[in-house]
Formats: structure tokens, sequence, C-alpha cells
């Protein structure tokens, strides 16, 4: 009868597979051909893809350490050369392959890198932009290039016996090997930082793809591109075209050409100035004489010989000139005082005298007739002024108290009725001519009004 412990756990069963898998002498170098499948480029990390033929699949992992020393990109369905080891991954059991080397299938790692990048800044338009010019006459030149190789010396020996008032100033750099890009990017930048370059001269010896390798380094092309100062590249051969030469302003077969295309040659130079110091000469002089001649033949001027001739025919235009603003003066003097007798005629038949007499006339008269309209107006408002005041005077209350009327008051108040008194109270009596105080013995009221 099984028991529990017959039963093995997953974890056992993967553990005890993946021992198989790492003992496995055949497991542990494998060398495997197919196309990179799932493959998406992560940054400074581990990359996971697949790699795969017609029939099958193997997932495949390549650590950033061994991904930093691959020379060319990997891509999608590209057919690569992978050098690894197979194991088993115990969390999700699958086995995979763990690579440690990968180059191309047909096309060597470091050309098929050569054009993933030649590609790449091409179409970033770094080859294409405009060039720099090389400093004709230059005073210090920088070398960037190893210090015991031929390059420095067949550079001296050539700016020498051409050129020799230009200082030549070596910066030792490795030219070959791991580290010799970053060495190559620092010494470009030194040279930068010193700024008292004309020309910039990069080069090497001849050498297989892997010794040129340094010079197809992105790292060198970007910093060769963003350079001030011109430069010149010697790499390798004639035959040998790097990324450097594609960068430089310009490139040089060898290092002798550089240093030919970085300096001319004095004694050339020097036949040249003499040659133009003698044109020169000889155009001075021929314009001097060109000058004298011009001055003789003002000297023989009449203007300086008879300067009155000069300004004779300027007299008799101003002679013409005074004669005829004189006549026009006159013509147009003449229009002037006809149109004053005009005007005077005119002013004579249209004169105001006459219109002025019979307005004064009119004014006069409605003068009298307002002083007239005025008496009327006051003796009629006179009249019925005094009908007015008649007219009140019949109305007034002294009228009727002259007649033997009066009028009864109590405390300063006039008496209406005999609802407002009471006996024994005191009244004043107002008649014409005074005011008669009285104490009410009696009221009687009238049978009318009762």
């Amino acid at each position: 009868m099984l028991t529990e412990k017959t039963y093995l756990t997953v974890s056992a069963l993967t553990r005890y597979l993946k021992k198989k898998f790492d003992v496995d002498p055949y497991l542990g170098r494998v060398y495997l051909t197919g196309e990179i499948s799932n493959f998406r480029m992560r940054p400074r990390a581990h990359q996971y893809f697949s790699l795969k033929d017609k029939e099958a699949k193997i997932n495949a992992i390549m650590f950033r350490s061994a991904f930093d020393k691959v020379k060319f990109k990997p891509e999608e369905g590209m057919k690569v050369l992978v050098v690894g080891r197979v194991s088993l991954y115990e969390a999700s059991g699958n086995y995979q392959i763990y690579v440690e080397k990968m180059e191309p299938d047909g096309v060597g790692a470091l050309y098929q890198a050569y054009e993933q990048l030649k590609r790449k800044l091409a179409a970033e338009g770094i080859f294409s932009a405009p060039k720099k010019d090389i400093c004709r006459f230059p005073r210090r030149i920088a070398v960037i290039t190893s210090r015991s190789g031929a390059v420095i010396k067949d550079i001296m020996t050539t700016v020498r016996r051409r050129y020799p008032i230009a200082q030549i100033v070596l910066f030792p750099a490795l030219v070959q090997g791991e580290g010799a890009a970053k060495d190559i990017v620092g010494r470009i930048k030194q040279v930068e930082e010193y700024g008292n370059f004309q020309t910039l001269i990069i080069g090497r010896g001849g050498g297989s793809i892997e010794d040129l390798w340094p010079f197809n380094e992105e790292i060198v092309a970007r910093a060769i591109y963003e350079c001030k100062i011109p430069v010149i590249s010697s790499v390798g051969h004639e035959t040998d075209v790097t990324i450097a030469d594609l960068v430089a302003d310009v490139r040089a077969a060898t290092p002798t050409a550089a240093a030919e295309l970085a300096v001319p040659v004095l004694s050339e130079e020097i036949i040249k100035i003499e040659q133009l110091r003698l044109r020169l000469y000889h155009s001075l002089k021929a314009q001097l004489q060109l000058k004298r001649q011009a001055l003789q033949k003002l000297r023989n001027s009449y203007v300086f010989k008879q300067p009155g001739r000069l300004y004779e025919s300027y007299l008799q235009k101003v002679d013409y000139l005074q004669k005829q603003i004189i006549q026009l003066m006159r013509v147009d003097l003449n229009k002037k005082e006809q149109q004053q007798m005009q005007l005077f005629s005119q002013l004579q038949k249209q004169a105001p005298t006459e219109k002025l007499h019979l307005l004064l006339k009119q004014v006069i008269y409605l003068k009298q007739r307002l002083f007239s309209a005025y008496e009327n107006y006051f003796k009629t408002k006179r009249q019925k002024l005094c009908s007015a005041v008649a007219n009140l005077e019949m109305l007034s209350p002294l009228r009727v108290m002259a007649r033997g009327y009066g009028y009864a008051t109590v405390d300063g108040k006039v008496v209406r009725s005999i609802t407002q008194l009471s006996p024994a109270e005191k009244i004043s009596f107002h008649i014409q001519g005074g005011t008669i105080d009285a104490k009410i013995l009696n009221i009687t009221e009238d049978e009318q009004n009762g």
C-alpha cells in the first residue's frame, strides 16, 4: 500500500531535474544557432528572449555582464550563433539557455555592429553635417595616437619637413583593446579644454577590424562630431574606413597624408608671399602712375589756370533768372491791381450806407412802438389793480366792523358758536376802535338752532 511519503512534491521534482541539467556535461557548454524571437531591448538590464527554428523554441536569458560585450544590436528575426549552458528555472519549471556569447550567423559581430552604427549615425545626419575648414596656417597641432607607434613619428617628420614653425603636441592614448574608446574620448575633451590648438589629428596604424574597433565606437564618433576643433582622421590603411573617418572633417589615407593636409609647405608659401609682394608692388606702382597722370591733367585744367571761367555761365544764368523774376512780378502785380479795382467797384455797388440808414429808422420806429406798448400795458395793469383793491376792501372784515359789527374771542381764539362758551366765562369782544372784556352771565340758544 502506498504511503504519503511515496509521493514527491513539485519542488523536490524540480530540484532533482535542475541537478540533472546542471551535472550533465553536454548541457554545460552548448552551441546553438537559431532566430531571435520575442526580443525587446531593456537598457542596462538583463535581456530575455527566445531562440527558435522551424520546429522548436527555447527560452534564453543573457545577463547584463555578458550582453555588454556584444558588439552588435540584436534584432527580432535575426539569425545568431550563441554559446551558453542549459539549465532549469525552478520557479516555473521551464528549461532555458543562459547565453554567454552571441554573434550574427554568417556575418561577423563587429561588422554587424559597424553597419548598424553607420546606419544610425547616417540617419541622424552626423555624416552629412557641414564640415569645418582645416586651418591653413596652424600654430599648434594636437595629435591623439599611441606614444610608441610610427604614427607620431611620421607626422612629426612630415610637419618638420613642410612647416617647421608649427608646434606638435602629442596626447598619448590607447588605440586598441579594452578602454581605448574611453581613453580617446578623454583625450579629445582634454584638447578642447586647452583651447589653443587649430587642428586635431586622430590616428593609428593599420590592423584588423578588432584592432581598429575603438574608432568604430559610438562615443568616439560623437566626441569627434561635437569637437569644436577641425579634426583630421587617419586610421588604418587606405582601404580601412572607420566611423571616425566618416565623422571627421577630413579623412587622410595615412599619417603622412594627415600631416600634409594639416600644414602647407613653408618654402612654397614663402615663394607665394614673395610673388604676392611683387604683384602688390607692381600694382601699387601702376596705380601711382595713373594717379600722377590724373593729377597732372587736373593741374593743366582751366579751372586752376582761369578759375573765373568756372562761374561765367552761372553769372549769365543768374542775370537771366533775375530778369525773368522781375517780369513775372510785374505781370502778377498788374493782375492784383485789376482784381482790386473789380472788388472796389463791387463794394461800391453793394455799399451798406443806405441799408444802415433804413435799419436805423426802423429801430427808432420800433423803439417808439415799444414805449407806447409799455405805457398801455402799465395803464391796463394799474386799472386792474385798483379794481382788485376795491373788491378786496368790500370783502374786508374791517369795513364790516365799521358798520357796527364785531367778533368775540376766548383765550385768543375766535368764537364761532355758542357751544364754545359757558356761563361765567370771560370773553373779549372786538369792535371798531378797540376790545371789550366781558363775562358771560347767561347763554340763550336760538329756537331755530335748537
